[in-house]
C-alpha cells in the first residue's frame, strides 16, 4: 500500500500536440509520444534471480480494488538493480533453510497509485471489503494511512513479499465464498495462498498486519520474524504496519516517483 513522501518528483509519459492543416480546412491531430522505459538502473527481478516466485497481485482481480490495476501489463517484478541483487542474496539464505521468497508487488507506477486513490474516493465501491478491510470504514482509508497519493513502490526499491516452503506447490483454487472471508481469519478459511501462515493475508487492511502485533503468536509470528531477519541482513527495512512491505536502503531514487508501465518492454535490454 502506498505511503506519503515529500519533495515528490513524478516522471510521466510526455504528450506531444501537433497541428496540421489541409486545403480549405484546418485539422488538429494529437500524437502521444511512446511510453517511457525504465532508467538503466532498473532490471527485471528474474534476470537476477529466476528462483524467486512472482505472483503479481495487481495484474489480477484478486486485490482490494477488485480489478486489474492501471499500469500493470505483464506479470514481471521490476526493481532497481541494488534491490534486486540484495533480494537475490536473501533468497540464497532462505533456500538453505528450506524456503523461497515470493513477491506480490515490486515497482508500482504512479498511474497505479492514482487508480488506488480514485477507488478510495468512491465510497460506493466496496466489492472487496469483506475480505480486505472488513473492520475499516472505507471513508477512513486515507486518514488511517492505508491509501495515499504517493507510494515508495514508485521509487523502485520497495517490494511486497512473503515466504513459501519448499518444495513450492501451487495454491489450490479458492472454494466458493472464500473471497468474502476476512483476511485475518484462520489460514484454512481465508483465500488460499501457498505461502507459510503469516497470520493475515497480503494487503490485509487491519492492525493485525502490523509486523510485531502481540496478538500474532506461534508459527505466524516466527514466520514474520524469519522474513524480516533474512531481509534485514541484506539492507531491507520493514514498514512496521505491514509485515510484507520492505524497502532496500539506501534508495537509488529517494525522491523520484516513476510512471513507466510494468512490462518487460520497460526494461528491455537492461542487464544485471
Amino acid at each position: 500500500m502506498p505511503t506519503m513522501a515529500r519533495l515528490a518528483v513524478t516522471v510521466t509519459a510526455a504528450t506531444v500536440f501537433a497541428t496540421t492543416s489541409t486545403a480549405g480546412a484546418g485539422a488538429a491531430a494529437v500524437d502521444r509520444a511512446p511510453e517511457p522505459g525504465a532508467p538503466r538502473e532498473f532490471v527485471a527481478l528474474d534476470s537476477v534471480d529466476p528462483t524467486i516466485i512472482q505472483e503479481m497481485r495487481y495484474l489480477s482481480a484478486h486485490n482490494f480494488v477488485g480489478e486489474r490495476i492501471d499500469g500493470y501489463r505483464q506479470p514481471v517484478c521490476i526493481l532497481t538493480r541494488p534491490a534486486a541483487e540484495a533480494l537475490h542474496r536473501a533468497q540464497t539464505r532462505l533456500l538453505r533453510q528450506g524456503y523461497t521468497l515470493k513477491v506480490y508487488d515490486c515497482y508500482r507506477p504512479q498511474r497505479a497509485v492514482d487508480h488506488f486513490v480514485r477507488w478510495a474516493e468512491d465510497l460506493s465501491d466496496e466489492r472487496r471489503k469483506a475480505e480486505f478491510y472488513p473492520r475499516v470504514d472505507k471513508s477512513r482509508l486515507f486518514e488511517d494511512g492505508y491509501i495515499a497519493e504517493k507510494s515508495g513502490h514508485s521509487r523502485g526499491s520497495t517490494m511486497d513479499l512473503t515466504i513459501v516452503p519448499l518444495p513450492a506447490v501451487p495454491a489450490p483454487p479458492p472454494a466458493p465464498g472464500q473471497e468474502s472471508v476476512p483476511c485475518y481469519a484462520p489460514r484454512a478459511e481465508r483465500y488460499p495462498d501457498n505461502s507459510v501462515d503469516m497470520g493475515t493475508g497480503f494487503d490485509c487492511f487491519d492492525t493485525l498486519s502490523h509486523t510485531d502485533d502481540p496478538r500474532i503468536e506461534g508459527a505466524p509470528r516466527a514466520h514474520r520474524q524469519l522474513l524480516k531477519s533474512a531481509l534485514a541482513a541484506e539492507g531491507f527495512v520493514n514498514l512496521p504496519e505491514e509485515w510484507w512491505h520492505f524497502t532496500h536502503k539506501p534508495e537509488l531514487f529517494p525522491d523520484t516517483y516513476f510512471d513507466f508501465p510494468v512490462s518487460r518492454r520497460s526494461v528491455a535490454g537492461h542487464r544485471p
